[in-house]
């Protein structure tokens, strides 16, 4: 319990110490107008309160991740708890800090025209492909679970194909209609009811303080076949939205429209994302004490998902409130992630098209192609969908990390902060995708996959972060110098 306090501590910490260092370098004005200032058109870029951009940013960033990801992550040991802590100071909030304040700096404009105005136009078109593949798929993802779950509680009836439609509808809804009506409703409602869960949870956890480990004890990996699943690059894969998710960047241009403050933004961003690392903490702790140890938790889950952890544990802790959260968790926060992934393909796409979403015919226009391509990717087996998944996120992730590292070495501000999380991250993600099974095989078989040697992966994903590391060099040595104080102010006159 003494470490629990520890990384908890560590994490709070982080968001006044890290997370103030990181809102100088990047300078936030309050003075100057934001988007929804300049461009409001009742749609897209609408006004909302702070605290409400908050719990959305934080749902949309959340969803399933820090608990899924984090029951599943801690199996690793407690090397999961140091990832998380230190993974979301260090680089899931400033990742999604940054990306979410350089929106905010130019109009809203999504992740792939950002990363593109600092990578390139070649870049720029391959993350636009990648952003658009990897919300199709997480919406296609996210119907699945919930309607699964909603099938079981409800009348024979309401079967998995009819929840399917109703939450395909519900997607449809909630990316053509004005982002107050549907998501600034219901969104901060299921935020607020994600961190009581989380809450109520780490109450219980204090209480049941006997039964924690403590991170220091026990390190190692406690997978059942370690060669098969090594901490490094598998971890921190697994554990994305609990601390680092290129998926975060997708979302943030949608809260940049709707922010009036660039002083709000640290909350905002690097505030969400410091709460999803608590709530994954939690989690991972949780889990681990729930079970009695990792021994117990390995048991537990070779029979069981995660889903039937959440709620057994909801339900043993916190009782019928803790069920109806469970339920409320399981079934909410996959839809929310779904819904907005969806959205944030309209955004890319009509940003990528150049086409104003103000009227619902160009909203029409540009949605219902993603929504056709939607459902046919939902006819692809489940599991091979969910594999992809993970390491095309973190591949956005790399891009986005490098395409920051550029903006602050061209605006001569201390570019190491994201420099050493995207040489991290280019290690860890081509690793996964050559040693992994669903890392290759999407060539060789979608369904069984294909992988490298752990020596070879690991070279090869070494030889990549040293390549995006001496082409980053290059671009230092061709920076053109500094324009002087002076020289600026005569050219604004």
């Amino acid at each position: 319990m003494i470490s629990f306090c520890i990384a908890l501590a560590v994490l709070i910490g982080g968001y006044f110490l890290y997370g103030g260092f990181v809102t100088r370098i990047f300078k936030a004005d309050p003075n100057r107008p934001t988007p929804v200032q300049t461009m409001a058109d009742g749609v897209d870029y609408v006004e909302l309160p702070t605290w409400k951009i908050f719990l959305i940013q934080f749902l949309n960033i959340a969803g399933l991740g820090p608990i899924f990801g984090a029951i599943m992550g801690v199996m690793y040991g407690p090397a999961a708890f140091l990832w998380i802590v230190f993974g979301t100071i260090l680089g899931g909030a400033v990742h999604d800090y940054f990306s979410g304040m350089l929106s905010l700096r130019r109009n809203g404009i999504s992740i792939p025209e950002i990363i593109g105005k600092e990578l390139g136009k070649k870049i720029k078109m391959t993350v636009r492909v990648l952003s658009l593949f990897l919300m199709v798929l997480v919406g296609a993802v996210f119907v699945f679970n919930p309607a699964d779950l909603l099938s079981m509680l409800t009348p024979e009836s309401m079967d998995r194909t009819f929840w399917i439609w109703v939450i395909f509808a519900y997607y449809m809804a909630a990316t053509m209609l004005p982002i107050d009506k549907l998501i600034g409703k219901l969104y901060p409602v299921f935020g607020f009811a994600l961190l009581f869960m989380a809450l109520g949870i780490m109450v219980m956890l204090f209480a049941h303080a006997g039964d924690m480990p403590e991170i220091w004890s026990q390190f190692y990996n406690h997978k059942p076949n370690p060669e098969a699943n090594p901490i490094f690059p598998m971890m921190f894969v697994s554990i994305a939205c609990g601390a680092i998710s290129g998926f975060h960047a997708t979302q943030s241009p949608m809260m940049a429209r709707c922010l009036r403050n660039e002083k709000h933004g640290r909350i905002v961003f690097y505030g969400a994302m410091v709460t999803e690392g608590i709530v994954a903490l939690i989690w991972a702790a949780g889990a681990v004490t729930f079970t009695r140890g990792y021994q117990g938790l390995q048991e537990f889950m070779s029979g069981a998902s995660p889903a039937v952890l959440v709620n057994d544990l909801s339900v043993g802790w916190l009782g019928a409130v803790g069920g109806v959260l469970a339920v409320l968790g399981v079934v909410a926060a996959p839809i929310s992630t779904g819904d907005t992934a969806l959205r944030s393909a309209r955004l890319i796409a009509s940003d990528m098209l150049g086409v104003k979403q103000k009227k619902i015919a160009n909203r029409f226009s540009i949605a219902i192609p993603i929504f056709a391509l939607t459902f046919l990717v939902m006819m692809i087996p489940y599991e091979a969908l969910w594999r992809y998944f993970a390491w095309c996120n973190q591949t956005l992730a790399v891009f986005t990390l490098w395409a920051i590292t550029v903006w602050l070495a061209r605006e001569r501000k201390p570019y190491w902060v994201t420099m050493i999380p995207a040489m991290f991250m280019t290690v860890v993600t081509v690793s996964y995708i050559f040693f992994a099974p669903e890392g290759l095989g999407l060539i060789t078989d979608p369904l069984i996959g294909y992988r490298f040697s752990y020596e070879l992966s690991v070279g090869l994903g070494l030889v990549a972060a040293a390549i995006c590391t001496y082409q980053f060099g290059r671009f230092l040595n061709r920076r053109p110098a500094p324009v002087p104080v002076r020289e600026k102010a005569e050219e604004r006159v």
